[in-house]
């Protein structure tokens, strides 16, 4: 098939998946208890019946549940995605305030996991049934094992209050001014902790992978045959083993850039990072629907996005594959 033909279908079907995602989103949403107009009602002191029904008519809330889903729909396709309740600014605006930051966080979480995970599973497999291989799968299932909120707390706890290494909680120092390399600097020692405690559960993932992809294709014919001519082994492990056993890497790395999203509404509520995730909690919170809806839907345009890029990619990393429908 021809490889503009394969992105056009692929186009089409990702956009009949994002449309899916935003009505079931919508739905799941509003058949969440309680509405933005009873949360604000209660703040405000004045729960009576008539200052509910002006508030709900004031947003839109009492028209009926299919005609507000068509008005969304209509608004999302002219890429309007709403009116914030809480913060009066558009959804729109909100959102592309905090997604440079979530951007930040989880694409070098992704590295971080990636090339670390990959670098350690070679440790482990060239020294496999040594200490090193024990020590790095070891680790590799603690970190697994354990939940991302506490590393999280463990983490702030150990180098920023005891060692007082690293800040603990924001995106940068607050009221320092700081401009250029300063700034910049000061965003990557705000940037650690959490990209490493992030990082640490897909390191562990990619670890055990790599170990696993690389015994097996070493266990495979041409690699024999090339132990046998005399070919020295950092070769053979680069360019025969390494080379082969990424196919496995790469389609799960093209999973975790959608799931490390999830994981970063964890991260950004644990070390006060003003991303989307944060957002999208708070809104949460607050019944803040068109902030949630617009989250939700920036973050699967942005999964279905990747895994489009990774069907493309697929060629690159081995060109046997053939594109197909």
């Amino acid at each position: 098939m021809n490889t503009l033909d394969f992105i056009f279908k692929r186009l089409i079907k990702a956009a009949l998946v994002v449309l899916g995602v935003v009505i079931l989103n919508f739905l799941l949403v509003h058949m969440a208890p309680g509405d933005p107009a009873s949360v604000m009602a209660g703040e405000a002191g004045a729960g009576d019946a008539q200052f509910l029904a002006q508030l709900r008519a004031q947003f839109g809330l009492d028209q009926p549940l299919y005609v507000q889903l068509w008005l969304y729909l209509k608004g999302i396709l002219s890429l309007d995605l709403g009116f914030s309740y809480r913060n009066n600014i558009s959804v729109a605006s909100l959102i592309w305030d905090r997604l440079p930051a979530t951007l930040l966080l989880t694409a070098s979480a992704f590295v971080f996991s990636l090339v670390l995970g990959v670098l350690l599973g070679v440790m482990a497999a060239a020294r496999r049934g040594r200490l090193t291989d024990t020590a790095i799968m070891s680790g590799a299932l603690f970190f697994y094992a354990t939940p991302l909120f506490w590393v999280s707390l463990m983490s702030i706890l150990l180098f920023s209050i005891f060692l007082d290494w690293l800040p603990p909680f924001g995106m940068e120092t607050v009221g320092a001014g700081l401009v250029g390399g300063a700034r910049a600097l000061d965003v990557l020692k705000h940037l650690i902790l959490p990209v490493v405690t992030l990082g640490l559960f897909f390191t562990a993932i990619y670890t055990r992978l790599t170990r696993a992809a690389m015994l097996e294709v070493a266990s495979l014919d041409f690699v024999k045959t090339a132990r046998a001519k005399g070919v020295p082994a950092k070769q053979i492990t680069r360019r025969h083993i390494l080379r082969n056993a990424l196919l496995p890497i790469f389609t799960f790395a093209s999973i975790q850039a959608g799931q490390i999203v999830g994981g970063a509404v964890l991260t950004e509520t644990v070390f006060a990072w003003p991303g989307i995730g944060r957002l999208m909690f708070d809104a949460l919170l607050q019944r803040d629907y068109p902030v949630l809806l617009g989250v939700f839907f920036v973050t699967s345009v942005m999964v279905v996005f990747v895994n489009l890029l990774a069907d493309l990619l697929y060629r690159v990393i081995d060109p046997r594959i053939e594109v197909k429908s």
